[in-house]
């Protein structure tokens, strides 16, 4: 909880690490994620910096293990990833083992590869052969029943093969592709002016590219034509539209042969097909189950030579020297991680750490656990915190959800919110093992603690307000009776009910809202003015809270000028002013009741808190009632008077008293003594202790440090933030009234979906099967309605107003946000953003 308060201290080190050992103390430092490295060679190209050529090696071993992955998912082997744990880094001998692995294992895929697309290929050209020969059959026993002379002709050749008879009709057969038969035909028709006769017929079962695995639709052609020259053309056409051609003999009986010889070579390459599929399904299979190892050794090892590039060699050329940020508490740590890649390498020379003074702001580091980590992403999408300085975090698990529920205040609405966290909270294990790339629901699960509490506060404050679905639940029985006899019941619309009379027995519902509220007409009244109230007492106290956390700053970097001159002032201006008025309103509450026997402290005569605080400003009085009185207590105008005078008094001393201290305290530059903007005495203790000095530039001061600014530049920024203050404590305190805005609205289109729909259908008396029909399809349409708008719609709306309450009117009062996020060279980290980006 410490870190969540305050981030950690940060050291920077200087390692010094032997050549050898370099490899195998980086992995180290990988595995626990402790260290941010620098660039130490900012100036020198990245292709020639000392390691790239291993980082070539390691782009090359991942080309290999993307060609085996692609080659094993072509295939539809399942890679199966059930690592425990991932595996380490390799060490510089199994490197060389490794690459070697995955060039013999590359090379067999590959040949595996060529020789399945050898045998399919001559597979392909069997099977449209024999295609060919049992389509010719057809298209010659049609020729002799429709063409005698084509049919003398062919007779003529089948006896006579050996000799040339002129005006012999030849042909051409072959197979090509469905989609071009159009084409083929009118470019044959073009080229021979009609003189070729083509028939045609589609082939029934598709068949597979040799190459790619993909169904190909082709048809049998076979092309009647008179010459050579003609036969040349019509080759050319055929070669042109990537036909295939194939030998078809002209006499029946030797087409029957050939068939019967092309089925046979068929069948033995499909048994040697299948016995090589087998073989490659196998290799395959135990490929996949080494795949996953493989792809991380590979990846670790690139980034460790990646952070290996940005360290620096010694004039020695001896060791290694890199420079790193490290948080205090895990000095011991990398410490170990130095002293264990010395032992694994065997060296006889430790590696060792130096922390070295710091002369740049250091990163911010909130050590966060899965419960945190969702509040924490919320700071630092608006700003990443200054160095040391205090963490809204902590503050936002309780705040944001209570915020939050006080807008979406519904039992019934709650309870889904938190049924739907606590699903993606006990199943998360499985959760995260999906891996989805979704991004909604990335945002969904990132914040499942976050929605949790959400859904557990919307359930107390749908308490607080009795609302479950729009509809208030009588528990502890109503605290108002109705002393009225039936008739009068029956007769009248409404009845007034005074709760100082015996319709009320003066005792109030023990929790939550009365339950009779919820048939009274005037309850939009009360709740306005209700809700309305309690927005502003709890936007001004989580204001003040705010204002009050910058002493923890000022303190921790001891800026005690600032906590008279600065946290008193706007601490007292917002009591005097704004406080003030929620002191009015919990006394409104408190004084006027309707069985005070004075009628001047009857709720009749109670001032209004707006208009009280308007003529305080303004110092005016209100018209009112010559029973009533204009004031609360005795003395108030004087008191009211009194708080305008010391407001308008913390004014110039916010917007003069820090400049004019700055002045009178500021000393002149010593030229004996250089201090970088910081006490000389602090650095001394500082450097003889090893430590990171927190105050050593003027941002690590929480964004507040001005001493190097002349009175002008002090004068225009306190004026700007003097003046910001001022006018903020107006409109933020406004802004709370989003509070009461969207909860009133939340309500009330709750009670509407309710009356509108599934009260229809609980009101329909059309017969039992029709009613029953009826409310099916309206309960169904109200739970639509529910979940898509009140819940989904709503509650998205009210967690962004939500944000924008801490965001602005919350964080505004003490948070600079100036800081930059501490990255570790983490293996798990640098996995998830690959992932991600993929």
């Amino acid at each position: 909880m410490g870190a969540l308060f305050r981030s950690e201290e940060m050291a920077l080190c200087q390692l010094f690490i032997q050549p050898e050992a370099a490899y195998l103390s980086v992995s180290e430092l990988g595995e626990t994620g402790t260290v941010q490295f620098r660039d130490l060679n900012v100036q020198v190209n990245s292709f020639q910096r000392k390691f790239v050529n291993e980082v070539r090696r390691c782009d090359e071993m991942e080309r290999k293990l993307r060609y085996i992955e692609a080659e094993v998912k072509k295939d539809g082997v399942a890679i199966i990833d059930d690592m425990v744990e991932l595996p380490r880094a390799p060490n510089p001998r199994e490197i060389i083992d490794l690459e070697a692995h995955l060039e013999k294992t590359e090379n067999d895929i590959l040949e595996l590869s060529h020789n399945a697309v050898n045998l399919k290929s001559n597979y392909l050209e069997l099977t449209e052969l024999k295609h060919v020969l049992e389509k010719t059959q057809v298209f010659f026993t049609e020729e002799e029943a429709h063409d005698s002379i084509s049919r003398a002709l062919i007779n003529e050749e089948a006896q006579n093969p050996g000799t040339t008879i002129r005006g012999r009709l030849e042909f051409v057969a072959g197979v090509i592709n469905r989609e071009r038969v159009p084409a083929f035909e009118r470019m044959l028709w073009r080229i021979s002016r009609g003189n070729v006769f083509l028939r045609q017929a589609e082939l029934e079962k598709p068949l597979e590219d040799p190459a790619t695995g993909n169904e190909m639709y082709k048809t049998a052609f076979v092309a009647f034509f008179q010459g050579e020259q003609l036969k040349s053309r019509i080759k050319k056409v055929c070669s042109g539209f990537h036909a295939s051609l194939y030998p078809c003999p002209n006499s029946h009986a030797e087409r029957e042969d050939m068939v019967k010889g092309v089925c046979t070579r068929l069948e033995d390459l499909n048994l040697v097909l299948n016995q090589t599929q087998d073989h490659r399904q196998r290799v395959l299979h135990n490929v996949a189950k080494e795949l996953p190892n493989w792809s991380i050794m590979v990846r670790k090892m690139k980034a460790i030579y990646h952070t290996m590039n940005l360290f620096n060699m010694d004039v020695s050329k001896k060791c290694l020297i890199g420079e790193c940020w490290v948080p205090m508490q895990d000095l011991a740590i990398v410490q170990n991680c130095l002293t264990e890649g010395s032992r694994l390498c065997g060296s006889s020379i430790p590696s060792f750490l130096n922390v070295i003074q710091m002369d740049e702001n250091p990163p911010t580091f909130n050590r966060t656990n899965k419960f945190t980590k969702g509040f924490q992403a919320l700071i630092d999408a608006y700003g990443v915190a200054s160095y040391r300085e205090a963490n809204p975090a902590l503050y936002t698990i309780v705040t944001f959800p209570f915020l939050f529920a006080i807008m979406f205040g519904d039992a019934g609405h709650g309870l889904i919110v938190l049924l739907f966290a606590s699903y993606m909270i006990l199943w998360e294990k499985k959760l995260t093992a999906k891996k989805s790339t979704n991004e909604i629901w990335k945002i969904f699960f990132g914040g499942r603690y976050i929605i949790f509490l959400m859904g557990l506060f919307s359930i107390y404050t749908g308490i607080i307000y009795n609302d479950v679905f729009s509809k208030s639940t009588n528990v502890f029985g109503s605290s108002w009776k109705i002393n009225y006899n039936i008739s009068t019941i029956e007769g009248n619309e409404e009845l007034q009910l005074a709760p100082g009379t015996a319709d009320y027995v003066q005792v109030p519902y023990p929790l939550g809202m009365d339950p009779v509220w919820s048939v009274a007409h005037n309850k939009i009244i009360f709740f306005n003015s209700y809700k309305m109230k309690l927005s502003i007492v709890f936007g001004v106290v989580h204001m003040i809270f705010g204002v009050c956390t910058n002493v923890i700053n000022i303190i921790h970097f001891k800026r005690y000028s600032s906590l008279v001159l600065e946290f008193l002032p706007q601490l007292l201006f917002l009591m005097l002013l704004f406080f003030y008025m929620v002191a009015l309103i919990l006394m409104k509450w408190v004084l006027y009741a309707d069985t005070n026997p004075v009628i001047a402290d009857r709720p009749t005569c109670a001032p209004s808190v707006l208009i009280t605080f308007i003529n305080m400003m303004l110092f005016t009085s209100a018209e009112v009632d010559k029973n009533c009185d204009e004031y609360m207590f005795p003395y108030q105008q004087n008191v009211q008077k009194g708080f305008i005078f010391g407001a308008f008094l913390c004014i110039p001393v916010m917007l003069f008293g820090k400049p004019l201290y700055m002045l009178c305290t500021r000393k002149k530059p010593s030229t004996k003594v250089q201090t970088n903007g910081t006490a000389a005495s602090q650095d001394i203790e500082l450097q003889a202790e090893g430590l990171p000095n927190p105050t050593s530039s003027s941002k690590s001061d929480g964004g507040h440090g001005h001493d190097n600014e002349s009175l002008e530049d002090m004068m225009v920024h306190q004026a700007i933030h003097t003046i910001e203050y001022v006018l903020s404590t107006v409109s933020h305190t406004a802004s709370y009234l989003r509070l009461w805005a969207l909860s009133l609205a939340h309500a009330q289109l709750s009670e509407v979906l309710w009356s509108m729909v599934l009260k229809q259908g609980l009101n329909a008396e059309d017969g039992n099967y029709v009613t029953s029909v009826i409310l099916f399809f309206a309960f169904g349409a109200w739970a639509l309605f529910t979940v898509a708008i009140l819940v989904l719609m709503e509650g998205l709306s009210a967690f962004l107003h939500t944000l924008r309450l801490h965001w602005v009117e919350f964080m505004s009062k003490f948070y600079t946000g100036e800081g930059y996020l501490f990255q570790p060279f983490c293996f798990k980290t640098i996995f998830d953003a690959e992932d991600a980006e993929e």
